[in-house]
């Protein structure tokens, strides 16, 4: 089993930014994939953002590109997400997630373990 935790949530200004965080505790965090979901009420979780094992390999959503970014630090069993230019259309319940395959997907059902979510509200 791998537990995650999320935390750096919060309100912020249209514009502003916020760094989350996801500690992973009980298993080998270099061998999982690690992954930022996020669900705004009424609507399904949507893919944000993966990062491989290594950190060497990223991809990101067309609607967070070029503002957020995912990294990892194996030593510390965390993942980041640094999210920049926020906008309202961001506001949502984020989750981290942790797959154990190289890269993970863009498919939430195939992710193996999950975080309890933090909540980031973008205000105008």
């Amino acid at each position: 089993q791998v537990q995650l935790v999320e935390s750096g949530g919060g309100l912020v200004q249209a514009g502003g930014s916020l760094r989350l965080s996801c500690v992973a505790s009980g298993r080998t965090f270099s061998n999982y994939a690690m992954g930022w979901f996020r669900q705004a009420p009424g609507k399904e979780r949507e893919f944000v953002t993966r990062i491989s094992r290594s950190g060497l390999s990223t991809y990101y959503a067309d609607s967070v590109l070029g503002r957020f970014t995912i990294s990892r630090d194996n030593a510390k069993n965390t993942a980041y997400l640094q999210m920049n230019s926020l906008k309202l259309e961001d506001t949502a319940v984020y989750y981290c997630a942790a797959d154990s395959s190289v890269m993970g997907t863009a498919v939430p059902d195939q992710w193996d373990y999950w975080g309890q979510g933090t909540q980031v509200t973008v205000s105008s």
